[in-house]
């Protein structure tokens, strides 16, 4: 048994949960695999999946063991490519989770720029709001803005985002101009909430005009939990909402959202990428952070 081949052929299970399909991501056959992973238990003394004839599970000693086997698969990896020539482009598959308006635009629109860069990196993007369970789904980091809550991970600041406050149009003949941000408290007007995934309360406002500071409290119309649902209820005139600035400024060019209290401030969003913690970070994680952070700065120059 190739002990590296084995613990591949594992790995792969594990995330795609599947036998077949790790068979076929690995250009094996399903036999191949499954003996590969059968010796590898065998050699272990220890269950490291559970066969059903609908799913694979892995143990309770299966996820423990894959933890350290993709820490070491990358290792070698990087080992490999450290000692050759092509080390100076960073190859593999790297999986990362990011905020769908960030996807879409801001990192999306740039990858041709990171694949002229890394052409031998292949990135699994997953595009979403929620919550990400960096073990549990395999991903190798996520892309994120508000405060690191989770202590357990790395978070690297990669930039701020500077905030603005909005309405449609149509809202605004509907409801009346707010002259101050109190009056967003009133009978007259409504917000739209973004619903923050690991608290699932609205995002709290605090606006700043020299030494006075307002805490925005008010009816919501509407809370979501997408940054892309959120901008579109705002150019749908479903009330008054608060957005970076790039999510906002191609809309206010085309007149779909109007800023407010142009004299007033709010406190910037703080972005990050967040990852496990590692003595050994591979090349491809590290380029692609690198990366985003040269993409940020480029952002906050416009």
């Amino acid at each position: 048994m190739d002990r590296f081949d084995a613990m591949q052929a594992f790995a792969r299970v594990v995330e795609t949960g599947s036998f077949t399909k790790a068979a076929d991501t690995l250009h094996m056959s399903k036999t191949t695999v499954t003996q590969l992973v059968q010796q590898l238990e065998a050699r272990l003394r220890v269950k490291l999946l559970n066969r059903t004839t609908r799913k694979v599970n892995v143990t309770a000693d299966g996820a423990a063991y894959y933890e350290r086997v993709v820490r070491l698969l990358a290792e070698m990896d990087d080992a490999e490519t450290s000692l050759s020539h092509a080390s100076a482009v960073p190859r593999g598959r790297l999986r990362v989770d990011v905020p769908s308006p960030f996807a879409s635009m801001i990192l999306v629109p740039a990858l041709p720029d990171f694949y002229a860069r890394y052409p031998d990196i292949q990135l699994d993007l997953g595009v979403s709001d929620r919550m990400v369970d960096l073990i549990d789904e395999n991903v190798d980091c996520v892309v994120r803005g508000g405060e690191p809550r989770d202590q357990s991970l790395v978070a690297r600041p990669i930039g701020d985002l500077q905030l603005g406050v909005y309405a449609a149009p149509a809202y605004l003949k509907r409801a009346g101009m707010p002259k101050h941000p109190s009056d967003l408290g009133g009978d007259d007007h409504r917000l739209v909430g973004y619903r923050w995934a690991r608290s699932g309360k609205p995002f709290p406002i605090s606006m700043l005009r020299g030494d006075e500071i307002v805490d925005v409290q008010g009816r919501y119309a509407l809370t979501v939990d997408d940054g892309n649902a959120f901008l579109a209820a705002g150019v749908a005139g479903m009330g008054v909402l608060w957005l970076p600035r790039y999510m906002a400024n191609e809309h206010a060019a085309r007149k779909l959202l109007r800023p407010l209290f142009e004299d007033w401030c709010m406190p910037t969003m703080p972005m990050y990428v967040a990852y496990r913690p590692n003595r050994h970070v591979s090349a491809k994680l590290r380029v692609f952070v690198d990366w985003v952070v040269e993409l940020m700065q480029r952002l906050d120059g416009n």
